[in-house]
Formats: C-alpha cells, structure tokens, sequence
C-alpha cells in the first residue's frame, strides 16, 4: 500500500458512492489503474465491504446503551453460546472482549428504556451471566466509521 492506496481508502471512507472517474481523478490516476487498486484492496481484505450508515434517530434507535457483561465463568461453551446470542440479537451493534475488570462491552440501539428493558430481559432469560451493568449514553460526542491510514505501512 502506499499513499495513494491511502487517500483512495480516505475518499472511499467519506462517501463510497463517489464514481470511479471522480477518485481517480481526485488521486490523479486514470480510472482503470484507480479500478484495479481498489479491487485489490478488497481482494486482500482491506476493503472488507461497502454499506450504508443510516442516522438512527430517523430509524427510531435514538438511544445508545453501552452493557458491561461480566461471564459467570471462563470456558468455550459459556462464550460460544455468548457469541451466538450477541449474533442473534440484532439490538447488540457491537460486541467487545476485554481485558479488566468488565469481560464484554455491549453496544445497545433502542428507541427507549422501555424496550431496553424487553432485551435485557430476553439476554439474562438466555444465559448466565454475574453481572450486567448499563450506561445510557447521553450524547455522542464522535462517531465515525473511518479508521485514520496514517498508519498503514506504505512503500
């Protein structure tokens, strides 16, 4: 990778809708050689693939809950089944495993307390867990999808 690759991973991070032609152009390459770097880049998994951020207020998940779970105990079963409720919970828009004192962070959307309350209670009705500690967000301060490049290794 190297500067190039960069900056077309910045645009592309900005707005991936932006045609061919104007990257290119913004990176000053012809549109083939621009095509085939951005292939390559998803070929190798560093462009894992394009979606759509949609503003969660207009979705009506406004609400941010941010979960501390802490395991009942440390084996694979207990985790495997973890795993398969966080995948299953569409709720849950993030997971984390951590080191410290909290296990796992949860990342929760819902509309309003009350229906938090309906997903904690499908959660612990699932599994076992020592503790479950909420935090309500109360305004978000940054959010962004795009990883910074300046640290990509470059030739």
């Amino acid at each position: 990778m190297d500067a190039i690759d960069c900056k077309i991973l910045d645009i592309l991070q900005a707005d991936a809708t932006q045609p061919i032609a104007a990257i290119a152009e913004r990176v000053a390459l012809s549109p083939t050689p621009c095509w085939r770097r951005i292939k390559k880049m998803e070929e190798d998994g560093v462009i894992r693939k394009r979606v759509v951020l949609i503003d969660r207020r207009k979705a009506n998940v406004p609400m941010s809950i941010f979960v501390g779970v802490k395991a009942p105990r440390h084996a694979m079963e207990w985790l495997d089944a973890f795993r398969r409720l966080v995948s299953t919970t569409q709720e849950i828009v993030e997971a984390w495993r951590l080191t410290g004192e909290t296990d796992y962070l949860l990342r929760i959307v819902v509309p309003d307390v009350e229906t938090y309350d309906a997903v904690y209670k499908r959660l612990i009705s699932s599994l076992e867990f020592s503790d479950l500690s909420s935090s309500v967000a109360m305004e978000e301060m940054k959010y962004t999808t795009a990883v910074p490049t300046t640290y990509v290794v470059r030739k």
